[in-house]
């Protein structure tokens, strides 16, 4: 074989090569088109095992119904001065430190202002009989992130956390101040 037929057979070879390479993305970008978000069951497990994924505790499980957890849930602020715990029952967070007025609670004679509860009969500061509560170091819940739990759903951001149930009745606690929702 001359030099010039070896030019043209290896010419067809880089054009078979490069025809299946285009083939190969083009099947590619079919399956990322064609495939749902979050890429089926292997894309689940990995969020699971995320730790932002399990703080929020809902998923979609693709057949247009969202499953929604009853696990408990608990996390603290990217500062560690909010922790809160959420059930199927509600939330109840407790801050470490504080610069607001302690709200009063009716009858109480320890302190207040360092927990606070929703849960069906709506949101309330608790009575601190036993002294300060220690905030426990849990699992962060970086700021912008969500979890949910039930009807119960806390979202932290730079200005604190909020805790909603689902008509929206709630708080958002922060070290500067706390504010009732909606």
């Amino acid at each position: 074989m001359n030099r010039l037929g070896v030019l043209r057979g290896l010419s067809r070879g880089m054009q078979v090569f490069v025809l299946v390479d285009v083939l190969l993305v083009l099947a590619l970008v079919v399956l990322v088109v064609t495939l749902p978000r979050g890429g089926g069951v292997d894309g689940a497990r990995a969020a699971e095992s995320s730790p932002t994924a399990s703080a929020e505790a809902t998923s979609d499980a693709g057949d247009g119904q969202e499953d929604v957890a009853v696990d408990p849930v608990a996390f603290a602020s990217p500062t560690g001065n909010i922790a809160c715990e959420m059930s199927i029952e509600g939330v109840l967070c407790t801050i470490g430190s504080f610069t607001y007025a302690p709200p009063r609670v009716t009858g109480c004679e320890g302190q207040t202002g360092h927990v606070i509860g929703l849960d069906a009969e709506g949101f309330a500061f608790r009575c601190e009989d036993d002294g300060v509560p220690q905030v426990t170091p849990t699992s962060e819940l970086p700021y912008g992130s969500t979890a949910s739990v039930g009807d119960y759903t806390c979202a932290s951001g730079t200005d604190g956390i909020t805790c909603t149930d689902a008509t929206g009745v709630g708080f958002r606690l922060a070290r500067a101040q706390w504010n009732a929702l909606p």
